[in-house]
């Protein structure tokens, strides 16, 4: 190899690694720009923490044409956990469909940004599967698969209308991959004022 052969070779090596490093470069740039663009909402749920009046309406049931709705009152109670970052949702409700008592744990996750809530019932005793989500522009939007009636479905839980003393909740399922979607639980929670 002559010299002239070996200088254009080291060139192109030393081209190859500016390249390289560049584009290294500007994928970490834009990763912590994607990663910088979101934010931190490990706070987002510091708005419900209290005791709350809750009035209730089931859709008893769902994904049949039904439109038989049961109607419940009671109270909610949300206690926060590790300083904001997970909460303790505690729902006991009474109504035409009889006695109700649910409980929802919420997880921030600051990797993603994002947070999964995981529900229980009293009747059964076992977490279901998390719906993850997160707040955008004052608006909680929350998602899941899971199974229902032996079909897999969509399941959405908004949380919106959020002012100082209330707060508006709504969960639907689709069973067409997200084209439509049925309303089949509406809360209204009005905080409950103390002292």
């Amino acid at each position: 190899m002559t010299f002239d052969t070996m200088a254009r070779f080291a060139a192109l090596l030393c081209a190859s690694g500016f390249i390289a490093s560049s584009v290294h470069a500007t994928g970490q740039t834009n990763a912590t720009q994607a990663s910088s663009a979101y934010r931190d909402g490990q706070h987002d749920f510091d708005f419900e923490i209290g005791t709350w009046k809750t009035h209730l309406k089931r859709l008893v049931h769902p994904l049949t044409g039904s439109q038989q709705w049961a109607t419940y009152d009671g109270t909610t109670v949300v206690s926060k956990v590790w300083n904001g970052r997970a909460n303790l949702v505690e729902l006991e409700v009474d109504g035409q469909a009889g006695h109700m008592e649910l409980l929802s744990l919420r997880l921030y996750n600051p990797q993603a940004h994002q947070w999964s809530l995981n529900v229980a019932s009293s009747k059964g005793g076992s977490l279901g599967v998390p719906t993850i989500g997160e707040f955008r522009n004052g608006r909680g939007e929350f998602i899941d698969q899971e199974s229902y009636n032996d079909r897999t479905i969509l399941v959405r839980f908004v949380i919106s209308d959020i002012t100082s003393d209330s707060c508006h909740f709504e969960q639907a399922f689709s069973d067409d991959g997200g084209k439509t979607w049925e309303i089949n639980w509406i809360a209204t929670d009005t905080r409950v004022k103390t002292g």
